[in-house]
């Protein structure tokens, strides 16, 4: 007989971990599976290990500077959990933060492991089951619920959160489970593609810095003469090509547009350089992806899907991407607490 529990959290990471937190602080009884044998791998490397997790910025200015489609859909989460709710949350857990001159967050450790302990005591203090090496196998919706199998067990859940992430790092566990069991239970899924990724290109300039860091560089996305984007920020010379803030922002524009023929201009002081149709790196490195769970299909006032009630999402397993600099987790974790507020029914943010 499969084990009954009142929510199951597919998935490990930051926003699956998050929500597991919130879900006990609340009283809610949840279970955690996560498919590796260590949760929060790929929150170990964001920002190179130092964890940029959020940006102190008002909801208002992060939804402006996601764009369009992410600022509608993401305004309730951010207005329930915005970047000064997550800073809280974290200083009550037990990490000091610091914060840059650009207003990015990060912890004052520059440690990523601190974040994922505090989240991982935090599971710990209020109970909430963290289940390791347990990769759900398959998902069936019945009319007492949710019946998912493991390797090992199975189990009855009132209610499910996919929270497995976008299919980047594979390494880490973002294998593109949850996008799958969005499919069986009757969701479409968008196209992945890759977004904040470095652009491959052959040049001079660019294999005469390779492995310097350029900062206050410019780069510009043109597409039929008119400019798409520009953006400030560090650039890396790598010996493939450009990566960096600058770099993976641009990639942004590209892979949102869906450009195929475009030129890429980058400006570092009085050296400017443009060239067309530069690839990217492969898919599995990119920073986040965009693709899978398509908005239109989770109700963004809750979070629930609108195809199989009782299913609920959080995170990059949803076609959304904010840009480098502590966007994407801020989104994670927003998107988190409000599935879980809107789970448990409680009409409060995570300040209480």
């Amino acid at each position: 007989m499969p084990t009954p529990v009142p929510l199951l959290i597919i998935g490990g990471g930051a926003a699956g971990l998050f929500a597991g937190c919130l879900a006990g602080e609340q009283g809610f009884g949840a279970l955690i599976l996560e498919r590796k044998h260590k949760p929060g791998r790929k929150l170990l490397m964001c920002g190179n290990g130092r964890c940029n997790l959020t940006k102190d910025i008002a909801p208002a200015q992060m939804l402006s500077d996601m764009g369009a489609p992410m600022s509608d859909f993401l305004a309730p989460a951010l207005n329930a959990c915005p970047p000064a709710a997550v800073q809280a949350w974290f200083q009550r857990h037990g990490v000091p933060l610091k914060q840059m001159d650009d207003r990015r967050v990060f912890p004052r450790s520059e440690q990523a492991s601190d974040v994922v302990h505090a989240l991982t005591d935090a599971l710990r203090d209020t109970g909430t089951a963290l289940c390791l090496n347990a990769p759900a196998t398959g998902i069936e919706r019945h009319a007492a619920g949710f019946h998912v199998a493991t390797a090992h067990f199975s189990l009855l859940a009132q209610r499910v959160l996919i929270a497995t992430g976008g299919v980047s790092y594979p390494k880490t566990g973002s294998v593109g489970d949850g996008q799958k069991f969005a499919k069986a239970l009757g969701h479409s899924l968008k196209p992945y593609r890759p977004g904040l990724i470095g652009f491959v290109i052959a040049h001079p300039w660019i294999e005469a810095r390779a492995g310097t860091p350029c900062d206050e560089a410019v780069c510009r996305v043109f597409h039929k003469g008119r400019r798409l984007y520009e953006g400030r920020g560090q650039l890396d010379c790598e010996r493939w090509g450009l990566g960096g803030a600058a770099a993976y922002n641009a990639s942004r524009c590209v892979a949102r547009q869906n450009l195929n023929d475009f030129e890429l201009e980058w400006q570092v002081g009085r050296d400017s350089f443009r060239v067309r149709r530069p690839s990217t790196r492969p898919l599995k490195e990119a920073i986040v992806t965009l693709g899978g769970v398509p908005l239109n299909e989770v109700d963004p006032a809750t979070l629930q899907s609108r195809v199989c009630p009782g299913l609920f999402f959080a995170g990059e397993v949803m076609d959304i991407d904010g840009p480098t600099g502590g966007y994407n987790l801020t989104a994670a974790f927003a998107t988190a607490a409000l599935a879980v507020r809107s789970i448990s029914g409680q009409s409060r943010n995570i300040n209480g």
